[in-house]
Parts: structure tokens; sequence; C-alpha cells
């Protein structure tokens, strides 16, 4: 059985300063040392999409209760990781509101793009960016571009650079299509990997 971990003053001021999900990577890396268990760094991601992802009070009340979901959201890196939680959180508290399942998707959204090298997601009016990590040594960032522009035609537009990026016109700023159009967008470029950009 795992540990039960409580926030005090000063945990609660080192997540403020590094942020959530920043925090939740360097606590599990953290436990994992002190099991002995190997860890690499991952490259931080950034999501900044128009969407509201939060756990709202009236869903969850109790502040520990919420940061070990925030937590358990946060240390996604699977699909399987990502039903167990959402399995869970209803059995615990009931069918989940828009905002957490926003929250959710974001965490689908995340892992699925650490599989493609993208290193930001950003909304820029009704279009979404995405910035890939620069190539480095064997690992590259490749993908089917013809596909692309089969599939996407003028919604998509490339940019070549040291750090290439990909804008997606979404052609609206609703959450639901923002979520679902970004998470079939990644999930494209995860399962079809071929040409350098």
């Amino acid at each position: 059985m795992e540990p039960e971990v409580y926030f005090g003053e000063i945990q609660s001021g080192h997540l403020e300063q590094v942020g959530y999900d920043t925090y939740c990577n360097l606590l599990d890396e953290v436990v994992k040392e002190m099991k002995g268990i190997e860890t690499r760094p991952e490259t931080e991601m950034q999501i900044d999409l128009n969407v509201t992802s939060y756990i709202p009070d009236e869903y969850i009340s109790d502040s520990n209760q919420k940061i070990e979901v925030y937590q358990n959201i946060a240390l996604c890196k699977t699909e399987e990781d990502i039903q167990n939680i959402i399995d869970e959180i209803i059995d615990r508290f009931g069918n989940m509101p828009a905002e957490l399942e926003n929250l959710i998707d974001i965490a689908r959204i995340k892992y699925l793009s650490k599989k493609s090298y993208i290193e930001k997601i950003t909304s820029r009016k009704t279009a979404v960016v995405f910035a890939f990590q620069p190539n480095q040594g064997k690992e590259k960032n490749e993908i089917d571009v013809a596909e692309l522009v089969r599939r996407y035609g003028t919604k998509i537009k490339f940019s070549a650079g040291i750090k290439p990026m990909i804008t997606l016109e979404i052609g609206s700023n609703n959450e639901r299509q923002i979520l679902n159009d970004v998470t079939e967008f990644v999930k494209y470029l995860s399962e079809n990997k071929t040409d350098e950009i």
C-alpha cells in the first residue's frame, strides 16, 4: 500500500512556484529515486489551449482529494492510465463535469504528443500551433507530410526551422471541437511518422 501524501505549507508554496504538472513530475522522480528506480529527465511539454480545465470545488471539495486526483491525472502516460483514472474518479465522485473531462483530454493530448516530439501546443485565434523539438541525432521529428496535406488540405500550414511548427485551423472556439481535433491530430502524428520535417 502506497503511503498517503499530505501537502503542508512548504509543499504548497513549491507547487505554486513551479506549476502543478512540473511539481507532480518532480514528486514522481523523487519517489522513484527513493525506491531505486532509474529515471530519465523528460522534456517539459506545454499545452496552452483556450479550454476550461480544472476540478470544480462543487465536484470535489476536499483539497487533499483534489490534489490527489490532479496528481494522478498529471502522471498518466498511457491510454490505460487515462481509462483507469476515469473509472476511479467516476466510482468515487460520480459523473464528471465538463471542466474535468477537458483536463483529462489534455492529459491524453500530452502523452500522445510526447511520442511525436511535440514541445508546445498553443491556441491562436481559431487555430492551434504545434511546435516540435529540434531534431537531435537519431531522434528525428518524422511525419507523413503528403498524407497530412491529403487529409487536412488548406487547414494545415508548415513552418520549417530549428523548431518546426504546424498550424492546424480548427475554425471554431468551441472547447469540445478544439480538444477533439487536437486529440485526433496528435494521435495521427503518433501513429504515422515517415518524412522528416
